[in-house]
């Protein structure tokens, strides 16, 4: 073997210093062509080897007539061929050494059953080998940094000129190619673009675990349809931020169509995306919704010194667009601080009489006549610490118009080399602009938008991200002290006598009363709890039991529960005749309050994550829940909840009393932590909680646990 083949089988894919394309080619359309002409276009300096029975010569370059004659240690295969030969074409670059492998080949997982068989035996042959395989499915790679373009798209002979640059890893090899060229069109540094395609062998996550010791890299863009190894990427996504790196994702699954899509497109089954936000967002990644926000967020993250926290500040050059940004601004939740009295007379003392200090600030049109405007105008703004961003949200009209307004702009920034984020928008969109202006700006840590809109919804986004990272806590290793009192859980659905027996040992509180199997003891027990009661049939067949008329309440003495009881019996009786019930749970009438609604889903790729939210009946329908990770403090918990749409009942409506939401939060904790140390939970479900006013605290009315 030859010194290449002790590198780590990643670099070796992703750095090569010797290539192999089996499948050349001297048709030009073809895949192989596409390949050798992109690397020849690079300069690629490195050993190059072609492989096909068919010629001995390609393009003057010597071709081999199988890569079983081709010399050991190749670094990386390039699998320019159809899928029938693919498994024959990997084995043996297995038995010449190579170190990574990528494979254009559709056909796969995606495309049924045989095809998830073939895939299979990728990854056996990967790792009998120990290979690693990018692909089936993609459209290979681009390593930017030293101009090695292994993929069939063709690509101009760039190169990542600065320090670091934005990283691509996309399951879309797609759209892999089209966020790479939106970002060299806008002179954005690329680093990496990798499309992973089917992941027979090697994840995003393993792609993601390299981009992040990379020293060429700042920010990993990524498009992913499914996780699979997802928490994995969670402790990937915690290293990348404690070495100062960025990741932004988009990831398609909201809807239930895209779900369905993303497995005839990568063979992947879309997990949870609620699920997935939650834990991702949390863990430091920015999640976007849309393209445009992918690349906007990443530029703004590679360009900016520091990130963007609290306010922003705006300048434009239109009455009419300040109130729009206003508008705008408070939908997405971009705060707009208003001026201190500081800031608003530094303002006065740059501005002309007839221009009034505000945010937005409203310059009119006379930059055009007092050039030195923009200068005088950004140090108040610097200054004040209510503002941790300046968009600058310029009419450009025509080249003539740009080119009078950019220079004493550029020159303002040149000479206040500001730490704190400034960014130029465009605010008509299509304006001829010099490229120059716009390189300009980018080489001073300045993004440029063609549209303020897309300026601001960035800049929120990373604007968020900031605060929550700044307020971010670690997991509590606190566990609750009751928990090793809980007996081991047998599987199934625990009804709810049984689920409060635990959330009893837990510390939550609960109605007093006990199962009982006869109407003499349900007599027995509302006895000793005291009048009035609630009656609810248990069972673990039966999770909604108002539904089905399991649950009688405000039973004010012993001849109305023992009728309830015989009313009860006969209805379940009739009307569900194999139903096997347990018995009936007597307990004492709960407070009034609030109804909410306390779960936690112990998702089997994720891990846990909480749901918060209004409860009882209109759970479902209202659908006002909050997800929350684990391992937040109970002042985030508070603060999440009271992000609820229905907060103002919390805070106290027309009259009543705040409600102890400081108790829901322990609720929350004790919850977590029980299913931390209980793995084999998979679900709880608290619903209604009623939540009593402050210092009164709350208490679970109806409970279910489910153990795998």
């Amino acid at each position: 073997m030859i010194e290449f083949s002790v590198r780590k089988p990643m670099e070796r894919l992703l750095c090569p210093r010797s290539v192999a394309i089996v499948g050349a080619s001297p048709a030009p359309s073809s895949f192989g062509a596409s390949v050798l002409r992109n690397l020849q276009d690079a300069g690629f300096a490195g050993e190059l080897h072609l492989i096909n029975p068919g010629h001995s010569v390609i393009q003057g370059l010597p071709c081999w007539p199988s890569i079983d004659a081709m010399p050991e240690g190749v670094d990386c295969a390039v699998l320019a061929i159809p899928r029938a030969s693919v498994l024959a074409s990997l084995a043996a670059c297995g038995r010449r050494g190579v170190g990574g492998v990528i494979v254009f080949s559709a056909g796969f997982a995606e495309s049924g059953a045989e095809g998830r068989d073939e895939q299979q035996e990728i990854s056996a042959i990967a790792r009998t080998y120990n290979m690693i395989v990018e692909g089936p499915n993609c459209l290979g790679m681009v390593n930017f940094v030293h101009g090695i373009p292994l993929t069939f798209v063709l690509t101009p002979p760039t190169r990542h000129k600065g320090t670091q640059g934005i990283g691509i890893v996309s399951q879309s090899g797609a759209m892999a190619a089209v966020v790479s060229v939106a970002l060299r069109h806008k002179d954005v540094g690329v680093s990496y673009s990798i499309s992973t395609g089917n992941e027979a062998v090697s994840h995003v996550e393993d792609f993601v675990d390299y981009l992040i010791q990379d020293p060429h890299t700042k920010v990993i863009l990524m498009i992913v349809e499914k996780f699979r190894r997802p928490k994995e990427f969670l402790l990937l996504a915690a290293e990348a931020r404690q070495r100062g790196k960025f990741i932004v994702l988009l990831h398609p699954g909201r809807s239930s169509a895209a779900r369905a899509s993303a497995e005839t497109h990568t063979g992947a089954l879309a997990g949870d995306y609620a699920v997935m936000r939650t834990l991702v967002s949390h863990a430091g990644v920015i999640v976007v919704d849309l393209l445009e926000e992918l690349l906007d967020v990443s530029e703004l993250l590679l360009l900016s010194k520091q990130l963007p926290s609290g306010g922003a500040a705006v300048f434009t050059e239109s009455g009419a667009f300040k109130a729009i940004t206003l508008d705008l601004c408070e939908s997405i939740g971009l705060s707009l601080p208003l001026l201190s009295e500081a800031t608003a007379s530094a303002l006065r003392s740059a501005l002309p009489e007839f221009v009034p200090p505000s945010n937005p600030l409203d310059l009119t049109a006379q930059g055009l006549v007092d050039p030195d405007l923009y200068r005088r105008c950004v140090p108040p703004i610097l200054a004040d610490d209510r503002y941790g961003s300046l968009v600058l949200a310029i009419i450009l009209t025509d080249e003539a118009t740009s080119e009078l307004k950019f220079p004493p702009i550029l020159g303002a920034l040149k000479a206040l080399n500001p730490a704190k984020p400034v960014i130029f928008a465009g605010l008509d969109e299509g304006a001829q602009v010099s490229p120059k202006h716009i390189s300009e700006l980018r080489s001073l840590g300045v993004p440029f938008f063609p549209s303020p809109e897309r300026a601001f919804r960035a800049l929120a986004r990373v604007t968020a991200f900031t605060t929550t990272e700044q307020s971010r806590q670690h997991i509590d290793e606190e566990v609750s002290s009751h928990r090793a009192d809980i007996a081991d859980l047998p599987p199934g659905v625990l009804p709810e006598y049984r689920s409060k027996l635990i959330l009893d040992v837990l510390g939550i509180p609960v109605p007093k009363g006990s199962l009982a199997t006869s109407v003499d003891e349900a007599l027995a027990i509302a006895s000793q709890i005291g009048f009035p009661v609630a009656l609810k049939v248990q069972s673990a067949h039966l999770s909604h039991k108002s539904d089905a008329g399991g649950v009688v309440l405000g039973l004010l003495d012993a001849d109305s529960l023992a009728a309830a009881w015989v009313r009860t019996q006969a209805h379940f009786a009739a009307n569900c005749p194999a139903l096997i019930l347990d018995g009936m749970l007597i307990e004492a009438m709960a407070p009034r309050g609030l109804e909410f609604i306390v779960g936690v889903r112990n998702d089997p790729e994720w891990g846990p994550v909480i749901l918060v939210g209004a409860g009882g009946v209109v759970a479902e329908a209202l659908n006002d829940v909050r997800l929350l990770p684990p391992g937040l403090s109970e002042e985030a918990i508070i603060d999440e909840i009271y992000q609820l749409k229905s907060a103002a009942l919390l805070r106290g409506f027309r009259g009543s009393k705040p409600c102890d939401v400081q108790s829901v939060a322990l609720i929350v904790q004790r919850l977590e932590s029980f299913v931390l140390t209980h793995p084999k939970v998979r679900e709880i479900d608290l619903n209604p909680v009623i939540v009593c006013p402050r210092g009164q605290g709350a208490m679970a009315l109806d409970a279910l646990i489910v153990v795998e």
